[in-house]
């Protein structure tokens, strides 16, 4: 017993190797815990020593904990003996996916949740090595009440966000209403599927709960950021540092402050700093990986992501940064690959496959092009810049009815969601328009886009000249054509006369994913 708190407190400030000195011959199964764990964190210090000392990114993936091996070797013996507790269960686990032994782990894994449910450590260690909902079929978990928290936390990393929010109600009806981790997870969940509006009402509404909690608040400085929430970021960010300025969620959310701010030497250097303190922090290394693009600096932010998808193959955000950085660099089948791998995880996410679709295009394969747009309009598109491209692409391919018709669906989207935002690409649709219908000899419906096309800065003078061509033809007295078929026509808002002649049908590509 002496033996063992000597050895703790060692280990306490972080001396690994005396600690596995003093603990070397114990027996019982705490003291060998100790004894192994020790040695683990051991090694794992002298390589991240060894990765802040290497020169450049080929070296640093070269660093390995030396002690891996001569570990498993030890841990196996015991396991096969039958004489490891829940404690040595998991870190015979952490030792087998540090190996890349991914099946074995995740037996060892399962095992460990068996002989000691209560270890949410085990549990978390599980849900990283799981990529889909198939895998979690064939698993055979204990029936306990963690099991429940495990599920709702695996189903928001899957994404599967419906089945996760049913899971933290059941949860909370069943005794768990005031907790503040189930409640901050809804907020993860909300966030993941962008309802930001509810994930900063659930997040503000945790902060009056529980004001000195710090867990997830990055997430909730994230939501901030997207708003472009200044001063309650500002706040956030004094707030945090006063309860603790050495946390990693806090360098996080100053990170995300001074990048809001357009500062993003500062921010990278909090992002940095953050990693220091843990160097296995996802956020940190997918948030700095953003910085560095903003930098120009693509190598640095190309290391940033790979290290976010070895922590996480599943981060979507460290995926798509890589395909954005090889689009720099104008390499598109590399970007076309790792669009692909975000699309997979997200593939409800209109940015993924519009950035497919972009790809596609650069590389001359229209059809799939097509597809990805058309898919991105489907799913709901965020950013309102899927159908301006799937019309843009009919041009290219001298099919002018399918793209008046993705002009006026674009249209109609802007004009119906009541927002007052600036679209860059209402010009160049109504111009386009007016350019269709005068061809069509539809002069009512080209005038209409004609004087829509004056109100814009780059097309007002095309507008002016397609208006005085108008009049001129009418006064010569040339009369409207019905030989040729239109698209549907504009919103009432847009036209006085609103009806519409033969309706083009829409491609029927909804149900086709890349």
């Amino acid at each position: 017993m002496d033996a063992y708190t000597l050895a703790k407190a060692y280990f306490d400030v972080k001396e690994y190797d005396r600690a596995a000195h003093f603990l070397h011959g114990c027996n019982s199964k705490k003291a060998y815990f100790l004894y192994m764990y020790s040695r683990y964190l051991s090694g794992e210090k002298k390589k991240d020593d060894e990765t802040v000392d290497s020169l450049g990114p080929l070296e640093k993936g070269q660093v390995k904990n030396e002690a891996l091996r001569e570990l498993r070797v030890e841990l196996s013996k015991k396991h096969q003996a039958r004489e490891l507790d829940g404690f040595g269960l998991y870190l015979y686990g952490v030792v087998l996916r540090k190996l890349d032994l991914v099946k074995e782990a995740i037996d060892v894994f399962v095992e460990a949740t068996h002989v000691l449910p209560l270890h949410w450590g085990a549990w978390l260690e599980l849900c990283n090595l799981i990529t889909d909902k198939e895998m979690l079929k064939f698993l055979s978990l204990p029936d306990t009440w963690m099991k429940e928290f495990f599920l709702a936390h695996i189903y928001t990393e899957l994404q599967l966000i419906e089945e996760a929010l049913q899971k933290y109600q059941n949860l909370i009806d069943v005794g768990f209403s005031k907790s503040s981790y189930i409640v901050s997870q809804i907020a993860v969940a909300y966030h993941n599927i962008r309802d930001i509006d509810k994930a900063l009402s659930i997040f503000n509404e945790l902060r009056k709960q529980d004001p000195y909690r710090i867990e997830n608040m990055d997430t909730f400085s994230n939501l901030l950021y997207v708003r472009s929430m200044k001063s309650e970021l500002s706040y956030l960010a004094h707030n945090l540092c006063e309860i603790d300025k050495y946390r990693v969620e806090t360098c996080c959310v100053i990170g995300n402050y001074y990048s809001l701010r357009s500062q993003h030497e500062k921010a990278a250097l909090y992002f940095q700093r953050a990693l220091k303190l843990n160097p296995r922090y996802l956020g940190a290394w997918t948030l700095m990986g953003h910085e560095y693009m903003e930098m120009k600096n693509t190598s640095a932010a190309i290391q940033a992501y790979r290290h976010a998808i070895e922590v996480n193959k599943r981060d979507y955000r460290a995926w798509y940064g890589l395909g954005q950085t090889y689009e720099i660099l104008k390499m598109p089948f590399y970007c076309l690959y790792y669009y692909r791998r975000a699309h997979q995880l997200r593939p409800n996410d209109s940015r993924m496959l519009v950035a497919l679709g972009e790809c596609y295009e650069k590389l001359n394969q229209l059809v799939e092009a097509k597809k990805c747009y058309w898919r991105a309009y489907a799913v709901g598109d965020v950013e309102k810049m899927a159908l301006v491209k799937l019309a843009k692409l009919h041009e290219q391919l001298t099919e002018s009815e399918q793209a008046a018709q993705c002009y006026i669906k674009y249209i109609q989207d802007i004009y119906s969601c009541g927002e007052i935002v600036e679209h860059l690409e209402e010009s160049t649709a109504f111009r386009y328009l007016a350019q269709y219908y005068f061809k069509c000899k539809l002069w009512d419906e080209a005038s209409t886009c004609a004087q829509k096309c004056c109100a814009f800065n780059d097309t007002r003078e095309e507008g002016k000249a397609l208006l005085r061509q108008i009049l001129q033809l009418r006064n010569q007295g040339e009369t409207p054509t019905t030989e040729i078929p239109a698209p549907f026509f504009l919103p009432a808002s847009l036209s006085a006369n609103n009806t519409p002649t033969r309706r083009v049908s829409p491609l029927n590509l909804s149900s086709v994913t890349p």
